[in-house]
C-alpha cells in the first residue's frame, strides 16, 4: 500500500489529513472520511463514525503508525468498501512530508557513495564506517514533503542535494537483532538530505555532526511503500533530474550496512519510535558533489526510486540574512 500526507485548508486553517494514494488511478482517498462513509454504513451515528476514523486515521502519520495493525488493516478495509467516495484527483492535492517522524536518523551505507565523496574531499574513508553503522541525527521540523519550494539558505555558496532511501519504522525497537529489526520496518520512501556543503565542511571538523550543513530541510516523500509491497531493497533503481534533464543513476545494492543493522545498531540501549526515519545514506552517484552540480535558485529536482516514486522540490529564494558568527581569535 502507498501511503501519504496532504494538506487541507479549512475554515480553521490547514489540516493534514492520511490518504492512500493509488498512481494507476490518478487519485488518492482520504481514509478518515472513506472510514467514516464505511463506519456510517455500518449503523454508527455520523458524530460515533468520526471520533472511530479521527482516532484510526489522525492528522500525524506516526501516531498512525503507532497504533499497530489496525492502521493498515483498516486502511485496506475503508479503501475496499468507501475509496471512490473519498477519492481525490492526485494532481490536485497538496502535500506535505509523507511521515512526521519523531526523529530523523540518517546513516551512511552505499559503498560507491562514500568512496566518491572521499575522493572529491581529498580523503581517505575512516576505517571506523567498518566497525559500526554510523549515523547522525536531524530535526523533523524542517521536513518537506513533494513539490514544496525549499529556499537556499542564505549562507551556503554550495547547495546540494542526497538522494537516499528513507526506512519507517513501525514499532517500539530496544535490542534488536537485524533479523528482528527487519521485521519491524514499516515501510520506504525517497528521502533528500539537502546539503550546504561549505558549512557542513566547517561542521565535520569541529568533530560533533552536522548543523546547519544540514538541518534546514529535509525532503521526504511523495509517499510511503509498505514493505509488503516494496519488497526488496536491495535492487531499486535511483535517478537524479535537475531541469528535467537526468545528471545521475544509481543502484541500492551495494551496501556496508542493510537497513536490519542499521536499525539494530540504533535501538541499542535506545528505543527507536514508531515513525521515526531512519535514512540509508547516499547512493552512488546521488549528490550534486559527486557530479560537480550545485544547485541554483529556481533549479527544480527530482529524485525518483523504482517501485516507490518521484520526489520533486524547487530551489526558493534565500530567506534575509539577519545574522551569522564572526570568527573568533585564536585563543589556544
Amino acid at each position: 500500500m502507498k501511503l501519504g500526507r496532504i494538506s487541507v485548508d479549512t475554515p480553521f486553517g490547514a489540516v493534514s489529513r492520511l490518504v492512500a494514494v493509488d498512481p494507476t488511478k490518478n487519485r488518492v482517498v482520504d481514509l478518515a472520511t472513506a472510514e467514516l462513509l464505511r463506519r456510517q454504513a455500518k449503523g454508527a451515528t455520523r458524530d460515533a463514525a468520526q471520533r472511530f476514523a479521527s482516532a484510526i486515521f489522525p492528522g500525524s502519520m506516526s501516531a498512525a503508525i503507532a497504533l499497530g495493525d489496525i492502521f493498515l488493516e483498516t486502511a485496506h478495509e475503508a479503501v475496499e468498501a468507501r475509496g471512490d467516495d473519498a477519492a481525490t484527483p492526485i494532481s490536485s492535492v497538496n502535500w506535505i512530508s509523507a511521515v512526521d517522524p519523531p526523529l530523523i536518523r540518517d546513516g551512511l551505507t552505499f559503498v560507491k557513495h562514500i568512496r566518491q565523496f572521499h575522493e572529491r574531499v581529498g580523503a581517505e574513508p575512516t576505517e571506523a564506517l567498518l566497525e559500526i553503522p554510523g549515523y547522525f541525527k536531524g530535526t523533523p521540523f524542517t521536513a518537506v514533503g513533494h513539490d514544496a519550494e525549499v529556499p537556499k539558505p542564505f549562507y551556503t555558496d554550495y547547495f546540494d542535494y542526497e538522494l537516499e532511501l528513507g526506512y519507517i519504522v513501525g514499532r517500539v525497537c530496544h535490542n534488536l537483532t537485524p533479523d528482528e529489526a527487519r521485521k519491524a520496518l514499516f515501510g520506504v520512501t525517497i528521502f533528500n538530505d539537502w546539503s550546504a556543503r561549505d558549512v557542513q565542511k566547517i561542521e565535520l571538523k569541529i568533530g560533533m555532526g552536522p548543523g546547519k550543513g544540514k538541518d534546514f530541510a529535509f525532503g521526504i516523500g511523495p509517499w510511503i511503500v509498505t514493505m509488503d509491497e516494496i519488497g526488496r531493497l536491495d535492487d531499486l533503481e535511483m535517478t537524479v533530474r535537475i531541469n528535467g534533464k537526468e545528471c545521475s543513476r544509481g543502484n541500492s545494492a551495494e551496501t556496508v550496512w542493510s537497513p536490519g543493522e542499521l536499525l539494530a545498531y540504533m535501538s541499542i540501549s535506545e528505543y527507536v519510535q514508531p515513525g521515526d526515519l531512519i535514512a540509508s545514506g547516499t547512493v552512488g552517484n546521488g549528490s550534486g558533489l559527486e557530479i560537480d552540480r550545485k544547485l541554483e535558485v529556481g533549479d527544480v529536482l527530482e529524485l525518483e526510486v523504482s517501485r516507490i516514486g518521484t520526489l520533486r522540490n524547487r530551489v526558493g529564494p534565500p530567506e534575509e540574512k539577519r545574522w551569522w558568527p564572526e570568527r573568533r581569535k585564536k585563543f589556544w
